[in-house]
């Protein structure tokens, strides 16, 4: 599970970043609101822990505009504002959790889980497209300049994480946890062989699409004439 901290306490953030790190999370960390919401719009995360005082832009309205834009990634705002009016605004500004400082890591953990849980709605559309192909959900049918072809559903799934995000890198655990989910036991090699299935797919249907490798982190969807 990636999850994103935005945390402008320095020693505060590096204490949380080490122990959600203990815990198995791989942790991105940023200390301002303009960081911030350029870590958030990559849409890579699985979960934001979101200070509201915040140097640059505040955290609420981060939120705000994260959540006009149509990301559904949970929230949890972690501040010192404890007033029912703090908690009211922080909530109907588009936050799943508001945890009050100081708190103990271990009701963090717990606020996590609980976050983990819940269904997910990730938003779908019935066709995607990108240069010259064409994706529809409805039927996980893939169509390009070159044909068409059906896909399975976990290949149609995967190949629309990376259609909803193009030309973004999408590191490992981020797909492995979009497509199988957050507390699935999945082994790694999975994600390489659906990996192959949809580059085949490309393939057979695209002049201009493919799926790049990133070593080390993950993979990208990208033009063909953009590959070193």
């Amino acid at each position: 599970m990636r999850i994103l901290l935005i945390e402008d306490d320095c020693n505060l953030k590096m204490t949380l970043a080490f122990q959600l790190e203990k815990e198995g999370f791989t942790v991105d960390a940023c200390g301002n609101g303009e960081d911030a919401l350029y870590y958030m719009n990559s849409n890579t995360h699985d979960l934001i822990l979101l200070d509201r005082m915040l140097p640059k832009t505040d955290g609420i309205t981060l939120l705000k505009k994260f959540r006009e834009g149509g990301s559904q990634t949970p929230v949890i705002i972690l501040t010192a504002l404890g007033e029912l009016g703090d908690k009211v605004t922080g909530l109907d500004a588009g936050a799943d959790d508001y945890l009050v400082k100081p708190f103990e890591f271990e009701e963090l953990l717990a606020r996590i889980r609980s976050i983990n849980r819940r269904p997910r709605q990730w938003n779908k559309e019935p066709s995607l497209c990108i240069k010259d192909i064409v994706y529809s959900s409805a039927d996980n049918h893939l169509s390009g300049t070159l044909g068409s072809c059906s896909l399975s559903k976990k290949e149609g799934m995967l190949l629309e994480v990376f259609l909803l995000n193009p030309n973004q890198v999408l590191p490992r655990d981020t797909l492995l946890s979009r497509v199988w989910g957050v507390d699935a036991e999945v082994e790694d090699g999975n994600l390489d062989n659906y990996i192959h299935f949809i580059r085949r797919r490309l393939n057979c249907v695209s002049r201009q699409v493919c799926i790049q490798t990133v070593r080390g982190v993950g993979y990208r969807l990208a033009s063909k004439d953009s590959e070193n």
